[in-house]
């Protein structure tokens, strides 16, 4: 039984969560730089079964696509490209780095680790997979 790994793709950095094998819990993993964020997922994949990734799709209130959703559909066919039996799902993403900075906020975290940027993008890629698990688990 594989885990499920969810990426919040940014231009500069890619936070990553993943899920544990039963596909309940979504915890923060990584957050690395994008040029590098291929290598780090074959690296993971050799030593963890991964059965699907779930890559958050940025979108604007209005739902439609925002500048950064072409990159996203680039790195999407990528993923598809360099691992090919494993699926690649869409996620809604909208709101979710606000969220994740409302969640450190609440969680207690310094001023100066917050202004870290690699914590939001670990923890909008959590917010992004307990979206997927939530929504597909009404199926």
């Amino acid at each position: 039984m594989g885990r499920l790994l969810a990426l919040d793709f940014g231009l500069k950095r890619t936070g990553i969560a993943v899920s544990d094998p039963l596909k309940i819990i979504a915890t923060a993993l990584e957050t690395v730089p994008t040029q590098q964020a291929l290598a780090f997922l074959k690296n993971y994949c050799t030593h963890e079964p991964v059965e699907a990734f779930v890559l958050g799709m940025p979108r604007n209130l209005r739902n439609e696509a925002t500048p950064l959703t072409q990159h996203v559909l680039r790195f999407k066919q990528e993923l598809a490209k360099q691992f090919p039996s494993i699926p690649v799902y869409e996620e809604d993403e909208r709101l979710t780095s606000i969220m994740a900075q409302r969640a450190m906020i609440e969680g207690g975290m310094k001023k100066k680790i917050r202004r870290q940027k690699g914590h939001a993008d670990k923890i909008s890629a959590v917010l992004i997979l307990q979206s997927f698990m939530q929504r597909t688990a009404q199926l």
